[in-house]
């Protein structure tokens, strides 16, 4: 982060200053305790189980140049103190204020599946050019994507900031402090249909993403979404087409070819030129998160043979589709987060390996309210599609999935209430020779799983 001073932050946030030199300089922002370092500003935030607001004695006694608070502070001597409404939206206003002062060609990412892996693939694009910045992980939120937008650096030329949500107004407000030059919108799925309704409702939300936009703007999109391929005139900024299915897309992919766990190959069509394309990370899927960064780089100049040695060379985030083998034991390890569609493209995956014995452990997808039983109970016919040997379940929401898929005759399926049960059982039943998909949303920790599999 390049310096900044408390006249910054009162401009930023509107704050008062409570004691302390207003000419007080500071080399980063930062929200954890327990990362605090000399020089910085403590920004201590209030959570359901904590406040940051105990630790602020300690945050200067580690060498803190100055903190935020929203509480009434003991005032310190010698101390740079500010007072602000709330110091979780003062933390996004520095950080828009930071961004706007230290700009760099900002792209954003949305989509209710595929975000991360888009950032990753398009940052890798944008990095054959630019010395580029990229949101590290999926620090995507309120919280994630200033820690980010702070690491930007006077050398950076270029930024790629994930964007996510779960309620209506989240994107809108991360739109603002990040105010990208071109966004990119994954699809529309059903992650967090329960607080926003419908996939009309989850539209609605990635779509906040535009509502700053001008006629200088770009919007790239998925064209074989059945939601975003409406998108064309719904604002003066420039729209951009990707796909496989329609050759109308501005960008299309023909010829693809699956390799199974090697990866992906295809001929992307181009301003009606043609160029081979290697993605070297499985699933279908990641045509689109391919066609997605070479959208990008058009509209950032970057040459296509760049823009095809930025694509077969990046890396995935953990935890993301990640095929590792132990002891014979071919693991995907594709348990940070789970949604239906996400699932599907993760059996895909599974069904391409070769080994004997095809293994889905799979975990609740949460956020799903009154959709939950049916969204669960269809996958089921995936998993029979998918040719899963084994399933094993664990959680209320996967016994409709273990359902749908006996009734759609998967016969070896095994089911548990809780994640532990299913680190027991895996002990003894994942045999060398399987191929183990592993799968669910983040707050079902299937982190113990992989853990157990891998230390057999």
């Amino acid at each position: 982060m390049q310096a900044m001073t408390i006249e910054d932050v009162l401009k930023a946030t509107g704050g008062t200053l409570l004691s302390g030199d207003i000419h007080q300089t500071f080399n980063d922002v930062i929200s954890d305790s327990r990362k605090v370092t000399a020089g910085v500003l403590f920004v201590p935030l209030v959570g359901e189980k904590f406040d940051g607001h105990e630790f602020i004695k300690a945050a200067f006694d580690l060498g803190a140049s100055a903190v935020l608070t929203q509480r009434d502070t003991e005032l310190l001597v010698d101390k740079t103190i500010v007072k602000v409404e709330d110091t979780l939206k003062a933390f996004g206003d520095i950080a828009k204020y930071y961004k706007q002062k230290y700009n760099v060609p900002t792209v954003s990412v949305t989509g209710s599946v595929g975000k991360t892996t888009t950032k990753d693939m398009l940052a890798s694009v944008l990095s054959q050019k630019y010395n580029t910045l990229k949101t590290m992980g999926n620090f995507n939120n309120e919280i994630g994507l200033p820690i980010t937008i702070f690491g930007l650096e006077k050398e950076h030329e270029a930024a790629v900031l994930e964007m996510g949500m779960n309620h209506f107004g989240e994107i809108e407000h991360l739109a603002d402090i990040g105010r990208p030059d071109v966004a990119v919108i994954t699809n529309i799925g059903q992650s967090h249909i329960e607080n926003l309704g419908s996939r009309e409702g989850i539209f609605k939300a990635k779509m906040e993403m535009t509502k700053l936009f001008t006629k200088d703007n770009t919007l790239i999109v998925n064209g074989d979404d059945d939601y975003l391929s409406k998108t064309k005139g719904m604002g003066e900024y420039k729209v951009v087409y990707y796909g496989i299915t329609n050759p109308e897309n501005d960008v299309y992919a023909k010829d693809i070819e699956n390799n199974g766990l090697n990866g992906i190959k295809f001929t992307a069509v181009v301003d009606g030129g043609e160029y081979p394309i290697e993605v070297n990370v499985p699933g279908k899927h990641n045509v689109y998160n391919a066609l997605a960064a070479i959208c990008v780089g058009r509209e950032f100049d970057v040459p296509m043979d760049k823009i095809a040695e930025g694509i077969r060379s990046f890396e995935l985030t953990k935890m993301r589709l990640a095929v590792e083998e132990y002891n014979g034991i071919t693991i995907i390890n594709d348990c940070y987060n789970a949604s239906p569609d996400s699932i599907k493209a993760a059996l895909g995956v599974l069904a391409d390996t070769d080994k004997n014995r095809k293994v889905a452990i799979l975990g609740d997808v949460l956020e799903m309210g009154d959709f939950a039983k049916d969204a669960h109970y269809n996958l089921g016919k995936v998993v029979k599609e998918n040719g899963v040997d084994l399933l094993i379940t664990a959680g209320e929401n996967m016994k409709y999935l273990a359902q749908g898929a006996k009734d759609n005759g998967v016969e070896n399926i095994v089911s548990f209430d809780k994640t532990l049960e299913v680190c027991n059982y895996v002990k003894d039943e994942i045999k060398s020779g399987d191929a183990v998909l592993i799968k669910a949303s983040r707050g079902m920790h299937f982190e113990e799983v992989y853990n157990t599999i891998k230390n057999k």
